[in-house]
């Protein structure tokens, strides 16, 4: 009798380790999503490309089709036609606009970029100094870079400057203009420039992010529609936790910055000023909207929606996944929600 109690015993165990390979992320068909991702080469909207280049994605059961729609093509039609799933690093602005005015059936389920880390600069042999030193001098702005154009109000109003802004095309015309002498203060978004303040080229003169009513609202954010969130949920939640868990290992572990630095096709010490100098990791966080109330209020201001969003549109617009975390009581490597509040 012993011998058949034994291999009772035994199948019993093999069953349940059977039982619990099944339910871990590793184990089970890989769920696809199709991400739309804005900027390709940004440090912000790199999460995605570098989550699913150390695995993190693959260790939450998914595999990204990772897309890169042209600078001047929206996203948010792409998820909305669904031929993307995710769309991230989509402006949030453009998202209220598509939300409020064409009533789309869009949804954020993270932040990609609170703040900015867009800076102002000037050639190395200016001799600008400090903020103060640019009265009556001529600082850049951009239509094609819609943050370019506010930012550079915000900044004069925040100094009490009285510079000249002029409208350039973009950020390498900027660039040009620069270091030619024709316009004293340029502006650019990183990586752009980083590797001219490396080699002492320019100096940074301010940063966005030196400017409250700038640093404090959300400029990107990622999202799905509605049906997608409702019909894919789990896949959903588990995307925006690797998500959290990619930013994390963005920030402590130099594996990171070497893939990064691959993936922009830049130096790896040029990707470490750009990280530390301009990117935090709270910049990057997806738990939560900051402003939206603000932003809202502002784009009714000048007629980009009908009206400020209210509390019940509000709720019904940003609906943030709450954080999942490993079950380590049941030594499964499967996940559950954790308990608390669902970010804002």
């Amino acid at each position: 009798m012993k011998p058949l109690r034994h291999m009772r015993k035994l199948e019993y165990v093999v069953a349940a380790v059977v039982a619990v390979s099944a339910m871990t992320p590793q184990a089970m068909a890989e769920d696809t999503l199709k991400v739309a991702v804005a900027r390709q080469g940004a440090w912000d909207t790199a999460v995605a490309d570098l989550g699913q280049r150390a695995g993190i994605f693959k260790k939450h059961g998914l595999t990204l089709d990772l897309t890169y729609p042209r600078a001047e093509d929206t996203i948010e039609p792409a998820v909305i036609s669904g031929s993307a799933d995710v769309g991230l690093g989509v402006g949030i602005v453009d998202v209220l606009r598509a939300y409020a005015t064409k009533s789309a059936p869009i949804r954020i389920i993270g932040a990609n970029m609170t703040g900015s880390a867009n800076y102002w600069y000037v050639a190395a042999t200016s001799p600008i100094k400090t903020v103060k030193d640019i009265n009556g001098k001529t600082i850049a702005y951009s239509k094609a870079d819609a943050s370019s154009q506010y930012d550079v109000f915000d900044f004069v109003q925040r100094y009490g400057v009285k510079a000249r802004p002029v409208l350039i095309a973009g950020a390498t015309p900027t660039f040009d203009q620069v270091m030619a002498g024709k316009i004293d203060v340029g502006w650019a978004t990183p990586p752009f420039g980083v590797d001219a303040v490396e080699q002492g080229k320019i100096r940074v003169l301010a940063k966005a992010n030196d400017i409250p009513k700038i640093r404090d609202k959300t400029d990107s954010v990622t999202i799905v529609t509605a049906d997608t969130l409702q019909k894919r949920k789990d896949v959903v939640d588990r995307f925006v936790q690797a998500y959290r868990d990619t930013v994390e290992w963005m920030y402590s572990d130099p594996a990171a910055l070497k893939a990064y630095a691959e993936f922009a096709g830049m130096p790896e010490e040029v990707a470490r000023r750009m990280r530390d100098d301009f990117y935090t990791k709270d910049m990057l966080s997806p738990n939560r909207i900051v402003g939206l109330d603000a932003i809202s209020k502002e784009a009714a201001k000048v007629r980009q929606i009908w009206a400020p969003l209210s509390r019940k549109q509000t709720a019904e617009l940003v609906q943030i996944p709450a954080p999942l975390r490993a079950n380590a009581s049941a030594k499964s490597g499967g996940w559950f929600r954790a308990l608390s509040p669902r970010s804002p």
